[in-house]
């Protein structure tokens, strides 16, 4: 198991510009500022005042590539449903289900879009899918 180390600050900032060990920009989840994110080797280490200690496991740390997103809301929260659809179409699994509150839902598509306009400056525009191609499929969920 691996530890992460984010610094935190009450402050409200939208993006701090520097980049960590692992190249993650800093981001904010309510209230708090996390940033410069970075990998050490571990369990003894000492927490660090004003620094989220944060534990992940070589099988998190891998992720996981999920070709379809389902949003959901309501007035408390929007759940982020990450599924993988298999290449024959007839069948997906759920990988994981996010549930965030609005405000969060909000800064992840600002995060996003920011990330995507440098990644568009940096290697050019991403091509979407063809208008007027295949109709999207039909999902839901089965028991």
């Amino acid at each position: 198991m691996r530890l992460f180390q984010a610094s935190v600050s009450r402050a409200r900032v939208r993006r701090l510009g520097k980049r960590g060990n692992m190249g993650c920009d800093t981001f904010e989840s309510d209230g708090l500022t996390i940033g410069n994110l970075r990998s050490d080797a571990m369990d003894e280490q000492r927490p660090v005042p004003g620094q989220v200690q944060i534990k992940a496991d070589e099988k998190e740390l891998q992720g996981q590539y999920s070709n379809l997103v389902m949003l959901h809301h309501n007035l408390e929260e929007f759940t982020l449903n990450f599924v993988y659809i298999f290449p024959n179409g007839a069948q997906g699994k759920l990988l994981s289900s996010m549930i965030v509150s609005p405000g969060h839902a909000k800064r992840i598509m600002r995060a996003l879009a920011e990330n995507i306009s440098r990644y568009e400056s940096q290697f050019g525009p991403i091509k979407e899918a063809p208008e007027g191609g295949a109709p999207p499929p039909n999902v839901g969920f089965v028991q």
